[in-house]
């Protein structure tokens, strides 16, 4: 039995949750998602628009491992539908800032070159400050992709502390050289 495959989802009063075929189209004020599903394999019941639930129709080890990852899935697009997800990265280091221009991020990362990053039509980033950079929308995976991308133009290096970390993210700080 998968654990959270088991708990029903929820539905806010400002989403609406439609299936038609093997598609659960999903629609709330932040956008509209779709998700397949192999009907096949699972029941799909949505109980007056309040809640969904989500059963194999044999157990199985295949069934049971995908049974609980179809049920974040749902999950996961009825919250990013609603409310959105959003990262927050901090760049620490002498010198290193952020600033929007245009569709593109600007970051000044300590190189001798400026790196511009393309940001896609569906993801929102705002510099609140010029050391913090705050990434939204409403795809659980694109906005988790998007902050990774960005972090891995300079990752936290382990002697001073410096690069791009996500807010609350401890970085392991090694002793330096003893003479």
């Amino acid at each position: 039995m998968s654990k959270i495959g088991k708990i029903n989802i929820s539905i806010p009063d400002k989403v609406k949750v439609l299936l038609s075929g093997s598609d659960i189209n999903i629609e709330g004020p932040f956008g509209k998602q779709s998700i397949k599903i192999n009907l096949d394999v699972f029941d799909l019941k949505i109980n007056e628009g309040k809640d969904i639930s989500i059963k194999p129709k044999k157990l199985d080890d295949t069934t049971k491992r995908l049974w609980g990852m179809n049920r974040s899935l749902i999950n996961n697009a009825i919250i990013g539908s609603s409310v959105g997800f959003e990262k927050i990265l901090e760049l620490s280091g002498v010198g290193y800032r952020a600033a929007l221009k245009g569709n593109k991020l600007n970051l000044q990362l300590g190189f001798s070159h400026d790196i511009n990053f393309d940001i896609p039509n569906d993801i929102k980033i705002l510099v609140e400050k010029q050391t913090t950079i705050k990434i939204t929308g409403m795809n659980k995976q694109k906005v988790g992709m998007i902050a990774s991308q960005i972090k891995s133009f300079r990752p936290p290096e382990p002697y001073k502390g410096k690069g791009i970390r996500e807010k609350g993210q401890y970085v392991l700080k090694k002793e330096g050289k003893k003479k």
